[in-house]
């Protein structure tokens, strides 16, 4: 019976190793970024509701100028491992320390647009270059 069991272990070792071979790079990212431990008031972005007050942390991945209805308003998608969540300061062509790869913690009232959701004029914090 040991015979049989030992087979199945490299087997197992081997699964691993491919699997994360296989892994995709925003895999590995999301990983991470979910190893990270936000502050303790934080809500993951999966778990984030429509109309629902929340604080969310998480690395911002693009950063666009977009105008909405002839206004100027500068969109980031915030990802924190669980989920993207759009960001948007209406009225705002650039804010400094805004910027693809900066950690934010971002608060406000969650809204849903076309599926997606959205934390529009955030109150936020820019996590310190270095310490991230």
């Amino acid at each position: 019976m040991s015979g049989a069991t030992r087979p199945d272990r490299p087997a197992g070792r081997l699964r691993r190793i491919f699997g994360r071979l296989a892994a995709s790079q925003e895999d590995e990212h999301a990983e991470d970024l979910r190893k990270d431990t936000p502050p303790t008031e934080c809500t993951r972005i999966r778990d984030c509701q429509d109309r629902q007050i929340v604080t969310v942390a998480g690395t911002l991945r693009t950063v666009t100028l977009r105008p909405r209805a002839g206004v100027p308003a500068l969109e980031a998608e915030l990802f924190d491992g669980t989920a993207p969540l759009d960001v948007v300061w209406l009225g705002r062509r650039s804010i400094a320390g805004i910027e693809p790869g900066r950690k934010i913690i971002a608060s406000g009232r969650i809204a849903q647009n076309r599926g997606r959701l959205v934390l529009f004029n955030p109150k936020y914090e820019l996590r310190p270059v270095g310490q991230e």
